[in-house]
């Protein structure tokens, strides 16, 4: 049986930002992990524009091409962690943009975060982000990785600088999403009378 497709969403568009550097790490770590066959997105390079379709998710075709394929490219998808940044006490809008943008395609799947910042550390961003996916019918893992002082670990466009205590983190996270991908997968009985 092949493994099941984790996406790995980097959320940040913004220039300057940390969210690559973070993204590449954890995405580094999933495939070393090599229970999940591993893809990363960068919305910086998907480049949805502002929801602009006329109808919600759900309740009608999709019009534009670009949510066509956003639509294509997240049906792949089995389990996600979102890598995002902490903007204002909450996550940064191109993230709920592409969320969004969706509605079937989430439903269902496994998603954890990884969250970076101040001295929050993206804690209020998984916070906000919890109930969205939620309501999008996700299932949000309990474990979460949050990474602090985010400047001091990627440094000048460099490498994220990871510690022992988050690649354990990362690891206990990919351990609860590939419990609820591989139960997905798992055939049910259904009783007949």
């Amino acid at each position: 049986m092949s493994k099941p497709h984790l996406q790995i969403i980097i959320g940040s568009t913004r220039p300057g930002r940390r969210g690559g550097a973070v993204g590449t790490w954890f995405h580094d770590l999933a495939i070393r992990d090599d229970r999940f066959g591993v893809e990363l997105i960068d919305l910086a390079e998907v480049g949805l524009p502002l929801l602009d379709e006329p109808l919600p998710p759900g309740r009608g075709p999709y019009t534009q091409e670009h949510t066509r394929r956003w639509s294509r490219t997240i049906s792949a998808g089995e389990a996600y962690v979102f890598v995002v940044p902490e903007y204002n006490h909450s996550y940064n809008a191109a993230t709920k943009n592409a969320l969004d943008f969706l509605g079937e395609e989430w439903r269902n799947k496994p998603v954890g975060f990884v969250g970076y910042g101040g001295i929050a550390a993206g804690a209020r961003a998984v916070q906000a982000l919890t109930p969205v996916v939620a309501a999008l019918g996700m299932i949000p893992v309990t474990r979460a990785v949050h990474i602090p002082l985010i400047n001091r670990a990627v440094r000048g466009g460099g490498p994220f600088t990871s510690e022992d205590g988050l690649d354990a983190s990362a690891t206990k996270m990919l351990d609860d999403l590939f419990h609820w991908a591989a139960d997905r997968r798992t055939p049910r009985l259904v009783a007949t009378e």
